[in-house]
């Protein structure tokens, strides 16, 4: 396993960045989903973080490193 993150995390982040009022962080599993969310689609948790101060510093976390979660659609 590369210790290094995928270009595509990487892109994914800096966008998630820079517009961070489109998205909220799980409380229950600091995943990043989209505002609209109601249930977070990984641990069906309902308490987020909308700040954009919060996002923006989970979207450089999750973007710097390989994926550790397992989602959804790894089950499939």
């Amino acid at each position: 396993m590369s210790s290094s993150p995928s270009p595509s995390r990487a892109e994914t982040a800096a966008k998630i960045a820079a517009n961070p009022s489109a998205y909220k962080v799980c409380e229950g599993c600091d995943s990043i989903v989209g505002s609209g969310a109601a249930l977070c689609p990984n641990c069906h948790s309902f308490r987020f973080d909308a700040t954009a101060e919060k996002v923006i510093r989970q979207a450089h976390l999750l973007g710097s490193r390989e994926q550790t979660s397992v989602t959804a659609d790894d089950l499939g």
